[in-house]
């Protein structure tokens, strides 16, 4: 995966996005940067998991944001509502 490129990506889109706040960006962040260490194309990880890396403390707002990134296309996210299974993340394949 080519971090640089979908950081760039992502920082063109957001400058005519007015909707994106500083938790949007925090959150597609850290994804990226856990899709790097990880070294695959998606992540699998329970949200309580990424709220410590992204040092947000409520489950509230983090689910908001995510789902917001999801609905407006920065990622693919996919809930478990399974306490024992993680959620699935994965970035959109460039349409470059």
């Amino acid at each position: 995966m080519d971090t640089a490129s979908h950081l760039d990506r992502f920082f063109k889109d957001i400058s005519v996005d007015a909707r994106v706040t500083v938790t949007h960006i925090s959150i597609y962040a850290a994804i990226l940067q856990s899709l790097r260490k990880c070294g695959t194309k998606y992540l699998s990880m329970f949200g309580f998991e990424l709220m410590q890396v992204v040092k947000i403390s409520s489950g509230k707002t983090y689910y908001k944001a995510v789902r917001e990134l999801n609905e407006f296309g920065y990622i693919c996210y996919e809930p478990s509502f399974k306490k024992n299974r993680p959620s699935r993340i994965s970035l959109p394949e460039s349409s470059d």
